[in-house]
């Protein structure tokens, strides 16, 4: 029963994150979601010293705000200071990532929170923390609640707001002609990621986080050219990474979140050399001449 609650955790985890992260791709911002992931960093010890509690609200609503305010800020250096976009990113998330350590040092006697399990996760525990009613119900892990409530939150935005995410990924001056608001469309997008993030991260840390936010997409980006169908697969291969990663662990002895890393990885290596459309080596067999 425990494999299933972890697999079942990756899954929902790679959901979410290859969702949004075909946006983030198309964006050119696929590093937004490590920015993300390190600087909320300070939210999270904040929401600790103001209500000495490591419940899943207080954290999500400080790590939340720390996200938008991170999105904010590199926007507002982009945009304002003439700072390119990776540069931006890159000051931005050292800078808060480097408060958290800060804080967490400085309040070490206070805060009951470990900066390696927000990098590094353990998905193995995740069968351990079950929420149980006060009748002594066991209703499962309260992460894989977490996540799911997550993931249909994430759903319903994608579903929704499909023709304006769509337009504003792939020509924000048409959807800003036609009175799409392509400021609000961005950061609600990343409202979303940093919702994604923080909700994920307890359970397989923000390197995993990371790697679902990007590979999969990428992976789903070279077999094809229709977005819908981009989306689909990059699900699909997200789920496969977490399936597959966990046996690969269970046969190492190793680390889960690093074997599901290893495998999407793999799937991209797979999908850059063989894909139909992309692939390197089908290109090359193509101009062979006859």
């Amino acid at each position: 029963m425990n494999a299933f609650w972890i697999i079942l955790t990756g899954s929902l985890v790679a959901t979410c994150c290859s969702l949004l992260g075909c946006y983030l791709i198309l964006r050119r911002m696929a590093m937004v979601g490590d920015a993300i992931s390190h600087a909320v960093l300070p939210g999270i010890v904040i929401a600790f010293l103001l209500t000495g509690s490591r419940d899943t609200i207080p954290m999500l609503i400080g790590a939340g705000l720390l996200g938008v305010l991170t999105t904010l800020l590199i926007e507002f250096f982009h945009r304002y200071a003439r700072v390119q976009a990776d540069a931006s990113i890159g000051v931005t998330f050292t800078w808060l990532f480097a408060i958290g350590i800060i804080l967490l040092s400085v309040f070490a006697g206070q805060v009951d929170l470990d900066q390696d399990c927000v990098l590094y996760g353990e998905i193995a525990y995740v069968p351990l923390d079950l929420w149980i009613t006060e009748s002594g119900l066991s209703l499962g892990p309260r992460t894989v609640w977490t996540l799911s409530i997550v993931a249909t939150l994430i759903l319903l935005f994608i579903v929704l707001g499909y023709k304006e995410l769509f337009l504003t990924a792939f020509d924000p001056g048409y959807a800003a002609a036609i009175g799409i608001s392509t400021s609000a469309w961005y950061y609600a997008l990343m409202t979303a990621v940093s919702l994604t993030t923080v909700a994920s991260f307890e359970s397989v840390g923000a390197i995993l986080v990371v790697a679902l936010l990007v590979g999969p997409p990428a992976t789903a980006y070279l077999l094809t050219d229709n977005f819908k169908t981009m989306l689909v697969l990059s699900v699909l291969a997200g789920i496969l990474a977490s399936f597959a990663g966990y046996y690969l662990a269970v046969w190492m002895d190793g680390s889960i979140a690093g074997a599901i890393a290893t495998f999407i990885g793999f799937e991209f290596v797979l999908a850059f050399l063989f894909s139909p459309a992309r692939g390197i080596l089908i290109r090359r067999k193509q101009l062979q001449p006859v």
